[in-house]
């Protein structure tokens, strides 16, 4: 009997419904964080001089918060379209690696699919499909529409206050960004390399900017890494 039962609650948690289900509020925490980063945006595409449409169209076609405040700020500086695309090419090389850490697992689906998963690939769906049992299709579609659904409607939020609270961008929301990914890493600090490497990160972060050291973000993160491979391959050594 209890066997059977058992065969019964592991077939249901295998059905596409409760894994779509399960991804959705998986990623709800986050979700939520991202409220006053996606808040952010929407009002920062109206202050750049987006109109209503074209505002709410980035955050519903490009889907990636941090290459919209880049870019819409780098836009107010009057910064070249080349200059703004090469940068956020940068900013977002990170995808590539998403990209080929699920390759095994979303290169057997078919093309829409992987087209809808390949849109829908954030930080945040990359950061709660890293167990694999979590890269399921079904699970990351869930996931990722939540997420997406989320920033589409408090982008249109953001809009909307811009022109009720013209100083909105005064109100330091983009401390969300940080709260957000501090929530992302946190649960991922396991081991020592990677502990290491945050913390290098973070102390030669501290101390690029204290220094005003230009390209401190890019510094800082590449030293972190240098300190995880360092520290993995002292421990292989012992």
């Amino acid at each position: 009997m209890n066997f059977q039962l058992n065969q019964s609650v592991e077939f249901s948690k295998n059905k596409p419904s409760y894994l779509f289900l399960r991804g959705a509020v998986d990623i709800l925490p986050l979700s939520i964080s991202i409220i006053p980063w996606a808040i952010l945006a929407g009002s920062m595409a109206i202050h750049a001089g987006l109109s209503f449409s074209k505002a709410l169209a980035m955050s519903g076609i490009v889907f990636a918060g941090a290459a919209q405040l880049v870019s819409l700020s780098m836009s107010m500086e009057g910064a070249s379209v080349f200059t703004i695309y090469l940068t956020i090419f940068f900013l977002t090389a990170q995808h590539f690696i998403y990209a080929l850490t699920l390759r095994n697992d979303i290169s057997i689906l078919s093309l829409p699919k992987r087209l809808s998963l390949g849109f829908l690939l954030t930080d945040e769906l990359f950061a709660v499909s890293a167990p694999l049992e979590k890269r399921r299709s079904e699970y990351l579609l869930g996931a990722g529409l939540s997420f997406y659904l989320f920033w589409v409607v408090f982008s249109l939020a953001g809009i909307l206050l811009a022109t009720v609270i013209p100083n909105l961008l005064n109100y330091h929301l983009d401390f969300s960004i940080i709260a957000i990914f501090i929530a992302m890493i946190v649960p991922l600090c396991k081991g020592y390399p990677v502990v290491a490497g945050v913390l290098t990160t973070c102390l030669s972060g501290f101390l690029f900017k204290l220094y005003q050291i230009e390209g401190a973000i890019l510094l800082s993160g590449l030293i972190g890494m240098l300190a995880a491979v360092l520290t993995e391959k002292i421990g292989m050594g012992e």
